[in-house]
């Protein structure tokens, strides 16, 4: 994987996606050349062109990740990834009309954009029937040897036999486990040299998952791989890695202290994160004020009640705030107490169940943005009742709150809604992830993902 702005990216999304940026660079470009072909004009150098092009490559790209064009499902099934291209290109060629009609109708044709569309689909959808096949073998990933062959090794074959996996494992070496789990394990004894044995199967790089570490590191071995040239990793790591999420079956509170994380750039960070909060608020108010009026009336007519309603939930070093949303449920659904929201919950109204599904209930939630108590991006607020119980049984769930929260954030756009403890603890892993790797680019990340959750309906209960 490559790493940017301590995200990290498969090298099959990041090959993919250069691959697209010069085929839709060409389409661009095909669509300029046969317009100005069909009117008798020059076609003009580059430099006359290259503004257009850039900001069609551009929003399309941007149009490509915010509707999930690169994610897992998409990467493994044409058929997926073509029904999103299609949905991301027509998203895409609306918003350069309407900065067309902005900018006064001079930097984009009409027709130019129709053309462009129709080369775009056609070069993005070849290009993953192509290089598709390609991706889904093992020639683009890393060769890891596993050193172990308890339940920890188990979990990494596991998660090697996923499509979309970024790596192969090409051997076990068992380090004298009592119990081994891992049956094609080939025991440490058996190896009489183990860097040579790491070379000999062309191996990238070596994770250790050991379950018990205490005096049964391999010291000496992992000094020679590391030396020859090849990344060691420990399991947690490699798991934080590969799967986005922080695994708390396995960290323990040294992992955090001594792990990349939790950087001291983060006042910067924090500035242009609360100037992008201000503006993005203002903006989204401004835009979404008809929208939040006119369902505020339909909340009305539906049921009997407010159209608002506040709820104190927990937010930044575990301060309480009111939150602000559209009411979707009924006025007594709560006279027994809070409790999760479920499937066709019987408390949600008509009109509820409506903007619950394309989150229009969470548009007020801005105002919290604007005025300090919340963040466009970040873990989820809880309510109070809620988070007591949860930091009694699960272990870090307080770190959550050492970043403001979000309308929107890294649990949200990766793990569909649960109300379940087990639900609470898969979606605390993908917020200790956002809280130790926050970085603008991150941000930006799921703000785009978000709208491929609303588009897909994903995780709204």
């Amino acid at each position: 994987m490559i790493r940017l702005f301590k995200h990290y990216i498969p090298h099959s999304v990041l090959l993919l996606g250069l691959i697209d940026l010069v085929l839709l660079m060409v389409a661009g470009d095909f669509a300029w050349r046969l317009r100005a072909d069909q009117l008798g004009m020059t076609v003009g150098g580059m430099s006359e062109r290259l503004d257009p092009l850039v900001a069609f490559t551009g929003v399309m790209l941007t149009a490509m990740i915010a509707v999930g064009v690169y994610g897992a499902d998409a990467l493994r099934s044409v058929r997926f990834a073509s029904a999103r291209l299609l949905v991301a290109i027509s998203l895409g060629i609306i918003a350069l009309a309407v900065l067309n009609s902005v900018l006064g109708g001079h930097m984009f044709w009409r027709s130019t954009l129709f053309y462009a569309m129709l080369a775009s689909i056609a070069a993005l959808v070849m290009n993953r029937l192509i290089v598709g096949g390609i991706l889904g073998t093992a020639a683009f990933r890393r060769r890891v040897l596993v050193l172990g062959a308890g339940p920890r090794s188990l979990r990494l074959r596991t998660l090697d036999e996923r499509p979309e996996a970024g790596f192969v494992i090409v051997g076990f070496v068992g380090m004298n486990e009592s119990n081994p789990v891992v049956e094609e394990a080939i025991q440490r004894t058996a190896i009489h040299n183990l860097k040579r044995h790491v070379e000999n199967l062309g191996v990238s790089e070596v994770v250790l998952a050991l379950e018990e570490r205490r005096n049964a590191l391999p010291l000496k071995d992992l000094l020679r791989i590391k030396t020859a040239g090849v990344h060691v990793n420990e399991f947690s790591s490699f798991m934080e890695r590969e799967t986005g999420r922080v695994d708390l079956d396995t960290v323990n509170p040294s992992w955090f202290i001594f792990s990349d994380g939790f950087s001291s750039g983060r006042a910067f960070s924090s500035g242009a994160k609360r100037l992008f909060d201000v503006a993005a608020s203002l903006l989204l108010l401004a835009l979404t004020a008809p929208v939040i009026a006119l369902f505020a009336i339909l909340v009305k007519l539906d049921s009997k009640g407010p159209a608002f309603f506040r709820q104190k939930r927990v937010g930044l070093y575990g301060q309480s705030f009111d939150v602000i949303k559209l009411r979707s449920m009924r006025t007594d659904a709560e006279i027994n107490g809070a409790q999760y929201a479920t499937k066709n919950d019987p408390r949600v109204t008509r009109i509820g169940n409506f903007i619950r599904k394309v989150r229009i209930d969470e548009l007020p939630q801005a105002w919290s943005v604007l005025i300090g108590e919340m963040s466009f991006v970040g873990p989820r607020p809880e309510r109070p009742e809620f988070v007591e119980g949860l930091e009694d049984k699960l272990t870090y769930y307080a770190e959550r709150h050492m970043v403001k929260p979000g309308i929107t954030g890294w649990a949200q756009v990766n793990y569909p809604y649960g109300a379940s403890m087990e639900d609470s603890r898969h979606k605390l892993e993908y917020d200790l992830y956002y809280v130790k790797n926050y970085t603008p680019f991150l941000d930006i990340l799921i703000i785009l993902q978000t709208l491929r959750v609303v588009l897909w309906h994903e995780g709204a209960r």
